[in-house]
């Protein structure tokens, strides 16, 4: 077993007591949800939606893949700014077309990945590129967690500051402090804590919640139902090229997975079951009505946080998340959580994150005297952190690559080229 795995409470396959299943499980749908629903609210699609369309589509990705991988699938902001443009152009048919174009190329590369296999994974990835990519997965996400943190109607206000910093202090009291079964769900007690204070200084607005009915059907979209489908191709070519910025992403996740669990899952169950489990998801998603959905961070820094890599919690979160689309006021309820809140979870979520891509460095013992690894891992923290982005096209056919897409490339482009010394080391 791994040094990191020794202090494991519920390793993967392991199915916790009844009671401790609802807890936690319902500690990583509220850890997703913000970011679940910001997406449809952003781009115009209903949130209902994209909230049972990210419940069944981790059970798709979690069937897929044997229930080995303990990930959940949240609604991808790699997709807001087409999707936007779609809505206002073509509406939902041609965001539909889009989002199940991207499951398609999830699937094709898939199929090619079990056609060639994955040793070619091992040369490309090895320590020093893996770990400051999954260090910049989690710092790139801190100017979102800084904003939610600070930012009321994008104008500062104290009351954010100190709710935020309010809930991020009470998380690592319950985390370093509390036993047994609220040692667990420290991040749910954080939630709840920070939601009490939030609601106290006038942060939450609870008439959603009050208006909101009981039952409430999701505003589904579904094709040959709602409309007729068509080969809307500007929304195949704007969006499917972005499916090779997320299935980064989507390399950088398992990563991070592997090192928590001790496990490679690019072997078993396979590269190529990961990301046809991530088609699979989009596509349905695309089917119903939803926004393109990837593997989420929130939860992984969940998993980091507790120690508790069970599968089956992750199973709970899906099956309440498609319950709480169907229950307005539940739905409301969850959605009334400010930002000052989450921003305070986020914190230590993401910080979490980055610090398992920095023991991936410390434990593989690489030498940072030497130039190339020295190259190699500032380049990819400051371009993936600073977010240096690459741009193509103009007006409705932009597309754009993210800062962790750049860096993540630029890594392993560098891992091939740069010699194993610089050329003032062998002379020494």
């Amino acid at each position: 077993m791994a040094e990191n795995q020794k202090d494991v409470v519920l390793d993967v396959d392991d199915k916790p007591a009844f009671g401790q299943w609802v807890g936690l499980s319902l500690q990583h749908m509220f850890s997703m949800f913000g970011s679940t629903v910001l997406v449809p609210l952003l781009v115009g699609l209903n949130p209902g939606i994209a909230l049972f369309s990210s419940g069944v589509g981790t059970l798709l990705h979690i069937l897929i893949t044997k229930r080995e991988i303990p990930a959940y699938m949240g609604s991808s902001f790699a997709f807001i700014v087409p999707m936007m443009s779609l809505m206002q152009t073509t509406g939902y048919p041609g965001v539909a077309a889009g989002v199940i174009s991207v499951g398609v190329i999830y699937l094709i590369i898939a199929g090619i990945v079990a056609m060639i296999g994955t040793d070619w994974i091992d040369k490309l990835l090895p320590p020093i590129v893996v770990g400051p990519i999954v260090m910049v997965i989690g710092l790139s996400l801190a100017p979102s967690a800084a904003q939610s943190a600070t930012l009321l109607n994008d104008k500062y206000d104290i009351r954010v500051f100190l709710v935020a910093m309010l809930t991020l202090g009470v998380t690592i009291l319950f985390n370093m402090k509390l036993r047994g079964f609220l040692g667990l769900i420290p991040i749910l007690l954080g939630i709840m804590v920070g939601y009490i204070a939030a609601a106290v200084v006038g942060l939450v607005d609870f008439k959603p919640v009050m208006e909101a009915s009981w039952f409430a059907m999701p505003d589904f979209e579904i094709p040959f139902v709602n409309y007729q489908p068509h080969m809307y191709w500007n929304a195949i070519i704007v969006m499917a090229p972005l499916a090779l910025v997320t299935i980064t992403e989507h390399l950088g996740h398992l990563m991070v997975l592997d090192d928590l669990t001790g496990r490679d899952y690019m072997k078993e169950p396979g590269l190529q079951r990961t990301l046809a489990g991530d088609g699979a998801a989009s596509v349905f998603a695309g089917l119903v009505g939803g926004p393109s959905v990837t593997s989420y961070g929130e939860n992984i820094g969940v998993m980091a946080i507790t120690k508790v890599h069970s599968v089956y919690v992750l199973i709970g979160a899906a099956i309440f998340a498609i319950l709480f689309s169907f229950v307005g006021k539940l739905s409301a309820l969850i959605q009334s959580i400010p930002g000052a809140v989450t921003g305070g979870i986020s914190f230590l979520l993401f910080g979490v994150i980055a610090a398992s891509g920095l023991r991936i460095l410390v434990e593989n013992n690489i030498d940072f005297n030497l130039k190339r690894n020295l190259m190699i891992t500032s380049s990819v923290l400051v371009i993936g952190i600073g977010n240096a982005y690459l741009q193509v096209g103009s007006g409705d056919q932009i597309v754009q690559f993210s800062g962790v897409a750049i860096a993540t490339v630029l890594g392993i482009a560098l891992n091939l080229i740069l010699p194993k010394e610089a050329a003032s080391e062998t002379e020494l």
